[in-house]
C-alpha cells in the first residue's frame, strides 16, 4: 500500500504532508514487525524526505492541546493536517477520525482504498502505470508471479485490486 501512495505521489496525483511524529511512529512500528526493518524504514524516510522536502509540517502543540478525538494519540495527525491545509487524512483508521470533528477543520478522513480509486476515476493511466510498477517489484522481490488483484487484496486495497482482474 505504501509503495502505491508513494508512486501515486511521485506521478502527481497528489502532495503528502507529514510530521516528524508521523515518520518517527512509523520507523518504530516497523522495527517491533522484524528484526532490521527500522533501518529499512529509517532509510525510506530518508528517501521520502529528500524527494519531498515541502512535505514537512510542523504541527501546532497549542492547536494539537484544544482537538478532540476518540484517541488521544492521533491528534498530531488532524493537527498536521490542518496546519499544512490539507484536505484529507489518507488512513485505515477512519474510527479515530470522527467526520464532524474533521468537518470543522475543512479535513475529512479517507480509507487509501477510496482514496486510490478516487484517483483511478480520474487519472486510471497514471494508477495502472504506478500500480503495474510495484508489482513487478513485489513479483522481483518474491521471484515469482504475483497476480495484481491478489497483491491488492494483500495491501488492503480490494476495490483497487478489483480494476486489475
Amino acid at each position: 500500500m505504501r509503495e502505491i501512495l508513494i508512486g501515486v505521489a511521485g506521478a502527481g496525483l497528489y502532495a503528502p504532508v507529514w510530521s516528524d511524529r508521523l515518520l518517527e511512529e512509523w520507523a518504530r512500528a516497523a522495527a517491533r514487525l522484524e528484526a532490521g526493518q527500522g533501518v529499512v524504514a529509517r532509510g525510506e524516510i530518508a528517501l521520502l524526505r529528500s524527494r519531498w522536502p515541502k512535505a514537512l509540517c510542523a504541527p501546532d502543540p497549542d492547536l494539537e492541546e484544544t482537538l478532540y478525538l476518540p484517541d488521544v494519540a492521533d491528534r498530531h495527525v488532524l493537527t498536521s493536517a490542518i496546519t499544512s491545509g490539507a484536505e484529507q487524512i489518507i488512513t485505515m483508521n477512519l474510527r479515530d477520525f470522527p467526520r464532524a470533528t474533521l468537518f470543522e477543520f475543512g479535513v475529512r478522513a479517507i480509507h487509501p482504498d477510496a482514496f486510490l480509486r478516487g484517483l483511478y476515476d480520474q487519472e486510471p493511466e497514471k494508477i495502472i502505470l504506478v500500480v503495474q510498477k510495484v508489482g513487478q517489484e513485489a513479483e522481483r522481490l518474491s521471484g515469482g508471479p504475483l497476480p495484481l488483484r491478489k497483491l491488492l487484496k494483500k495491501a488492503r486495497l480490494p476495490r483497487l485490486g478489483k480494476l486489475f482482474g
